[in-house]
């Protein structure tokens, strides 16, 4: 993937939030992005689906749960881009509602990983 069309990739919120919330987490399932981002379930798989076409993310299958994860052979400059986003302190405060509705969700299921 070039950089402009990495960058195209993430010029939509959802996608931001939803790769945002996955690397911190480093997995995560289609159900706990939809509680929490607040948004419907079709939306977020649609916006994963783009994330994993353009080979960003990898899917874990485990029973009825699909997992979004980071996938493993990015390029280098474009896991840092990633990492100095997942690390900026102005973003973590943006978005800290959707990680405080993560951290609260009841009954998460677990990735193996």
């Amino acid at each position: 993937m070039l950089p402009h069309q990495f960058f195209k990739l993430l010029s939509d919120e959802t996608r931001v939030r939803c790769l945002m919330l996955i690397m911190r987490e480093e997995c995560l399932s289609v159900g706990e992005l939809t509680q929490a981002l607040q948004e419907s379930q079709p939306k977020i798989s649609r916006h994963l689906a783009q994330l994993r076409s353009s080979g960003i993310l990898v899917d874990v299958r485990q029973g009825q749960w699909v997992f979004y994860r980071r996938a493993p052979l990015l390029p280098g400059w474009m896991n840092k881009l990633i990492d100095d986003l997942v690390a900026s302190s102005c973003l973590k405060t943006q978005y800290q509602q959707d990680i405080e509705r993560l951290h609260t969700m009841q009954a998460r299921p677990v990735c193996c990983q």
